[in-house]
């Protein structure tokens, strides 16, 4: 039978049951090229590339970029779902809100503040949860990260600081662009989903991490990421 046919994501390979999610194109190819074997190209309509592989443990894999923020996130992951994903995994960056995160230290996501307007569209009112299966193997595979609540945004330049102060009065460790979308459309559908984070930047001061660093943390999101799809 054929893939139901999408607007967006016009694929030329299948879409595995379980997907990587980072957010940037450029991202997705080094994780394909570090995590799948032979990757193919999956899809590069409107610059949304994403390749599908065997990963290590031999059983297929899709990673596959969404773009930033959560109305891009949000066409991606329906279309996904459409087109047979089933346990899907963000694997991004964010910005530290809270003291104690190191930049290109990992966190993984246990609850998602909807203060973007996507995730709030969908109906999202209160604290959005990850899949529990998913997020205990998240977990077994990111010993040592922190675990801790995010917030999700629209804005990366975000001119009022009033935002980030509320969020951290909430108990928000960081602040990212797409994860409440994406467990706000996967819950629609019954679909699992997590979120592992690294820290690129402090929010309060503006300190970035280097580029070496994040191609550090970038390799320890997607090994992270497939050990705990693969579980």
């Amino acid at each position: 039978m054929s893939a139901p046919a999408t607007i967006h994501l016009r694929p030329h390979e299948a879409v595995a049951e379980r997907v990587l999610l980072p957010g940037d194109p450029g991202r997705a190819l080094r994780l394909a090229q570090l995590l799948l074997d032979k990757p193919r190209m999956l899809n590069h309509n409107r610059g949304l590339w994403g390749y599908s592989g065997r990963a290590a443990d031999g059983e297929p894999l899709t990673v596959q970029s969404t773009g930033m923020g959560g109305p891009s996130a949000a066409i991606v992951v329906e279309e996904l779902i459409a087109l047979g994903a089933r346990r899907i995994l963000r694997v991004g960056t964010c910005g530290a809100l809270a003291g104690g995160l190191e930049l290109g230290s990992l966190l993984v996501a246990d609850a998602v503040l909807p203060e973007d307007g996507t995730s709030r569209a969908l109906g999202a009112s209160a604290p959005l949860r990850p899949n529990p299966g998913l997020q205990a193997a998240l977990l077994a595979a990111a010993e040592g990260a922190r675990v801790g609540t995010i917030a999700s945004s629209d804005l990366f330049y975000d001119p009022d600081p009033g935002r980030a102060a509320d969020w951290i009065s909430r108990g928000a460790l960081a602040v990212e662009m797409e994860a409440a979308t994406l467990f706000a459309v996967t819950a629609r559908h019954g679909v699992a989903a997590a979120c592992l984070l690294a820290v690129s930047d402090t929010v309060a001061d503006g300190t970035r991490i280097g580029a070496d660093a994040l191609e550090r943390a970038e390799a320890d999101l997607g090994r992270v990421g497939a050990a705990a799809l693969a579980a």
